[in-house]
């Protein structure tokens, strides 16, 4: 079965986006200048699953920054939604996710990024999350969009690494516990 896996940034306070969706705040101080392991987790990755809203912000990002398979999980967007720059790389899915797991699975993934807070929020409740980097931002927002929501039950992390970035941005590497 496919494994999920998070890479995200919130702000101090929690919050991945302001409210309409602006995320010009996620590198301050020379942190787009740092090399923070992005482009080493993508590369472990064999494709995207974001939720509509996450897609709605990066489709509008020039150049497409995915040449990977994106799969866009919404009930209410249809694959003539998609720009045709992006119609190599996206498609768009009316599944739920542990549907969207397995037919990737049966497609070949092994590893798949999950991207969208509440995506991430719903990955996390069903059990699917395998690990999570997490990028805190030296910045407070004070209301957006929150990362996290509330679950089922408290979810055990087991840290396994933090680094912090001349730029202030700290980031940690958290494995779901079982």
């Amino acid at each position: 079965m496919t494994t999920a896996h998070v890479f995200i940034a919130a702000s101090l306070d929690g919050f991945i986006a302001t409210r309409d969706g602006d995320v010009s705040w996620l590198t301050p101080n020379g942190a787009e200048n740092e090399d923070h392991g992005y482009d080493s987790f993508y590369g472990s990755v064999d494709g995207i699953i974001m939720g509509r809203g996450t897609w709605e912000v990066v489709s509008n990002f020039d150049p497409w920054p995915f040449d990977k398979p994106v799969i866009v999980l919404s009930g209410s967007l249809t694959q003539e939604d998609v720009p045709a720059a992006q119609q190599k790389t996206v498609r768009i899915w009316n599944t739920s996710l542990p549907e969207t797991m397995r037919k990737v699975s049966a497609e070949g993934w092994s590893r798949a990024y999950i991207d969208g807070g509440k995506l991430i929020q719903s990955a996390l409740a069903e059990g699917l999350v395998q690990d999570m980097i997490l990028t805190r931002i030296p910045v407070l927002l004070g209301s957006g969009l929150p990362l996290f929501g509330s679950l089922p039950k408290a979810i055990p992390l087991k840290h396994l690494r933090s680094e912090s970035f001349p730029s202030g941005l700290v980031q940690s590497h958290y494995q779901i516990a079982p």
